[in-house]
């Protein structure tokens, strides 16, 4: 009788042990490429598919010069003392794709790749290590999974990536204004990139009473998992581009011809730069081999951040010249609009304030919104209940520039605005 319940415990302890060999091996993440060629004189843009998540979610990425065993966690996690930096919010572009996959963007910055040069300098080996930790929603242990890269000089062995782009008209204006008619000066695109290999896209336009491009809208298609490219919003195609990047590090792009861009309608336009995936070995992604799915990812010419626009206003004469050196753009003076439709207030100004404040009121000069603004925005969406707050949906705007201690620098003009329903629209 003992013997049996000591068969029977042995049976228990060995049942138990493969049981929680199988919750660690569940648990095990895989990711794919899991080693990179990387820039080490500038910043580095990757795209990485992890697969295997199972009650899981992603928590911070960072990079370091030494890994050690994660225990009692899974992995291996960065050496606390090795730490060069973690990956900026801002530049978090991960999110969840195919089957228990994850797509994440490693965008590492010039300081991360500075620190890296430095310690290889000093003696330590030439590669350093990225670690995404991804942490259990059901108590389970957390996995860190690390990402071996490999300090190069950016060239042709680099994963061919976009690592800044500007966007500017031939003349020296951050805001363009035009009279109807008028030809829209020549634009042009300086790129920093690293690797080579063909950049393919296209110039489009949002033109007026058009939706707004989201976040999501402005990346390189490349940038968002298999499943959601070609879903990005699509506005007025004016020109396409394909040309080859050699190795180089910078490439200026001549925009569309300036005899396309429309400008036949008053109001704001906003030009894109749209970029299309490249077929680039360097930063392939195997779903399979990461467990995510069937075939290839390509991620040529990936950017880990939205690429910028161009404003032009079209119908700005005489009428937008105001006393003070604040111009407003949109909407015009005596604009009706629908309580269903986006309202943006956009303005110019030729000086440098420390904020702006947009001030709205009815017409009996009682306030009804003040919103304040960093220097650098120049536009304002209202809520959609702006038009309900005013009798008639009558209103009033003007935009004031404040110093730093918060007194007027200069000021708009009024301008008038009328928001009512739909049905009541002429």
């Amino acid at each position: 009788m003992k013997k049996i319940s000591f068969q029977a415990l042995a049976l228990v302890s060995v049942l138990a042990v493969l049981l929680m060999s199988a919750e660690r091996l569940a648990a095990q993440i895989v990711v794919d490429p899991n080693g990179v060629n990387v820039n080490a004189q500038g910043s580095t843009v990757i795209f990485l598919t992890f697969g295997g998540l199972l009650n899981q979610f992603p928590g911070e990425g960072c990079w370091c010069a030494e890994v050690v065993p994660a225990a009692p966690d899974l992995g291996f996690r960065c050496n606390p003392a090795a730490i060069f930096g973690c990956l900026p919010a801002r530049f978090d572009l991960s999110r969840s794709s195919g089957n228990r996959g994850f797509t994440d963007i490693m965008s590492i910055p010039p300081s991360v790749s500075r620190r890296a040069y430095q310690a290889a300098a000093s003696g330590d080996t030439s590669s350093f290590f990225y670690v995404r930790r991804f942490i259990s929603t059901v108590g389970g242990p957390d996995v860190y999974v690390p990402v071996t890269c490999r300090m190069t000089g950016g060239g042709a062995r680099t994963p061919f990536a976009l690592t800044d782009v500007k966007l500017s008209f031939a003349i020296d204006k951050p805001v363009l204004l035009t009279r109807t008619g008028d030809r829209v000066p020549p634009i042009k695109a300086e790129i920093a990139y690293n690797g080579t290999g063909r950049l393919k896209g296209r110039w489009e336009v949002v033109m007026p009473g058009d939706d707004l491009p989201t976040t999501t809208d402005l990346l390189t298609e490349s940038s968002l998992p298999i499943e959601e490219r070609g879903r990005q919003r699509r506005y007025k195609l004016v020109e396409t581009f394909n040309v080859f990047l050699p190795p180089a590090g910078r490439y200026v792009l001549n925009g569309p011809d300036p005899a396309r861009l429309p400008n036949e309608v008053n109001g704001q336009y906003l030009v894109l730069l749209r970029i299309e995936t490249a077929d680039d070995k360097e930063g392939d992604s195997n779903l399979a081999i990461a467990g995510a799915g069937p075939g290839v990812v390509h991620s040529g010419a990936v950017a880990g951040f939205p690429l910028p626009v161009l404003r032009y206003f079209v119908g700005a004469g005489p009428e937008t010249q105001l006393l003070g050196p604040i111009a407003l753009l949109a909407p015009a003076d005596k604009t009706v609009a629908t309580n269903n439709q986006i309202i943006e207030f956009t303005w110019a100004d030729t000086t440098q304030p420390a904020l702006y404040r947009l001030e709205i009121e009815d017409l009996k000069s009682e306030r009804i919104l003040s919103a304040i603004l960093s220097p650098n925005k120049r536009s304002y969406r209202a809520p959609s209940w702006i038009g309900d707050k005013a009798e008639g949906g009558y209103l009033r705007w003007r935009v004031i520039a404040l110093d730093r201690e918060g007194k007027s620098q200069s000021e708009s003009a009024w301008r008038d605005l009328r928001i009512q329903p739909e049905s009541q629209t002429p």
